[in-house]
């Protein structure tokens, strides 16, 4: 017999939404302490990878745009002019932290509880336009980009670790594709919100 799953509560309840797509890919308790492990490997390689993957960015007018916005929460001495922005521009400083301190975060949390995946949606939704003041208002296009060159930077950092032997290399690599794959969810279904409000 098939198992019911309720479509609305999938799309209401985020925590109902978790527990569906966790036992879709099989993300269990040894996935999240794979990723915390490995946090303590990567945790030195975090602010050169985000720099690069900032650097990235900008170098993309359109990406670079969303640069040129004042960001939520940004308090510092905003550079509005595209050919002068660089990863030393004081609002690139404040976004490459904020990626940084995320990172961290997702790899190193060990109890994926209401208020942690909250927090992954509020990511995303923050990402769209349904935050009010805080949205950052970026096409999804870049947002899929993003994490699929920011996973690769990380499987590519797992496979050349010498402190993970084949099994962990292996583990680790399927942890942060578990991983990506529910936080970009995550991201898509604000996206899909927005895109049936008419947003």
């Amino acid at each position: 017999m098939s198992e019911h799953i309720d479509k609305k509560l999938l799309d209401d309840d985020i925590i109902y939404r978790f527990e569906y797509l966790s036992k879709f890919l099989n993300f269990t308790e040894n996935d999240i302490a794979t990723l915390n492990a490995f946090e303590k490997i990567i945790q030195p390689v975090i602010p050169s990878a985000v720099d690069g993957i900032y650097q990235k960015l900008l170098n993309n007018d359109v990406t670079k745009q969303y640069f040129l916005k004042q960001n939520y929460g940004f308090e510092g001495i905003m550079t509005t002019e595209a050919t002068q922005v660089t990863v030393k521009s004081d609002q690139m400083i404040f976004r490459i932290n904020s990626m940084r301190k995320y990172l961290l975060r997702v790899l190193r949390q060990r109890i994926w509880n209401d208020a942690f995946l909250n927090y992954l949606s509020n990511v995303g939704k923050m990402h769209t336009n349904m935050t009010g003041a805080s949205s950052i208002n970026v096409d999804y296009v870049h947002i899929n980009a993003l994490f699929g060159h920011l996973e690769h930077i990380l499987i590519d950092a797992v496979l050349s670790s010498d402190e993970l032997d084949g099994e962990a290399k292996k583990a680790t690599i399927l942890a942060l594709n578990k991983l990506f794959w529910i936080q970009n969810d995550f991201f898509a279904m604000h996206y899909i919100i927005a895109s049936k409000n008419g947003n």
